[in-house]
């Protein structure tokens, strides 16, 4: 378990970020639909901006908590997840599909 301020903050925005995903997944099982842009649908992109921006911050809080030897599994897990999160976006920019 995460022992600093940095470390647990990095936790709840971790948590935050899987909150809108589920948000999002629900959405999606309820019948919400995309379009051909991805602001066609403006709650399924703004609940997938929150989770990815959650995502990030835990990353970077987590990177924080790190640096003040905080080196708990969960900071670990949140540092890998918001650069995974980062890549993914980083990604899609560079490479659209």
């Amino acid at each position: 378990m995460p022992r600093t301020q940095q470390g647990k903050w990095s936790q709840r925005l971790l948590g935050l970020s899987a909150f809108f995903f589920v948000v999002f997944v629900g959405l999606v099982a309820s019948g919400q639909r995309g379009g051909e842009t991805f602001f066609a649908n403006g709650i399924l992109a703004w609940t997938m901006i929150g989770a990815a921006t959650a995502a990030m911050c835990a990353g970077c809080v987590g990177v924080s908590a790190f640096r003040r030897s905080d080196r708990s599994l969960l900071v670990i897990a949140s540092i890998v997840i918001g650069a995974g999160v980062a890549l993914w976006i980083l990604a899609e920019i560079m490479f659209p599909h």
